[in-house]
């Protein structure tokens, strides 16, 4: 949530991008990104558009099908939660003056090409503040919980192997007893 507020500052009737809308991460992104009023767009696979629809977004583009940065252009902001060479063409999406927020990029966001973009790292907070706000928005209505599929410690392996696949929805958990 930080990302888009405190690192962005997206505002009402920008535009953003925000990458791998079935994720946890991204899920919550486009959410809060239409509590505050912004247009979105986001990449998922077909199989994701109408969980991400649900979620708000107002553009969907299939990631096998079309290449994003054919599919968008003078975004005001691009939230990446993807990294490697998806972070780094993130930034053609964006107009000039516009920035960009990683969170699977390491600790540094990836450097820009162009000089008329922002790349932002948003801190890692492990503070109240954070969830608070999440508490906040969930009990406004703004946002709801990402689906979440159920795994029972034993089967560690086979929810590694489904989240390096990076082909699913939401979040995986483990239930310890």
């Amino acid at each position: 949530m930080s990302a888009i507020e405190d690192t962005l500052k997206l505002q009402r009737d920008e535009t953003i991008l925000i990458q791998d809308g079935a994720g946890g991460v991204a899920g919550f992104a486009i959410q809060l990104a239409k509590h505050i009023g912004a247009r979105v767009i986001t990449t998922t696979s077909a199989a994701n558009h109408a969980y991400v629809r649900a979620l708000g977004a107002d553009e969907i583009i299939d990631y096998n099908a079309r290449d994003f940065t054919q599919a968008v252009a003078n975004c005001d902001a691009v939230f990446d939660t993807v990294g490697g060479d998806v972070a780094q063409r993130s930034f053609a999406v964006l107009k000039p003056g516009g920035r960009a927020a990683f969170i699977a990029s390491g600790a540094q966001a990836p450097r820009p090409e162009r000089s008329d973009v922002t790349a932002l790292r948003p801190p890692v907070e492990r503070g109240r503040r954070p969830l608070e706000r999440i508490v906040e928005l969930y009990r406004a209505g703004a946002v709801r919980p990402p689906e979440i599929k159920l795994y029972q410690l034993s089967e560690a392996a086979d929810a590694h192997r489904l989240s390096e696949s990076r082909h699913f929805r939401g979040k995986l958990v483990f239930r310890v007893r």
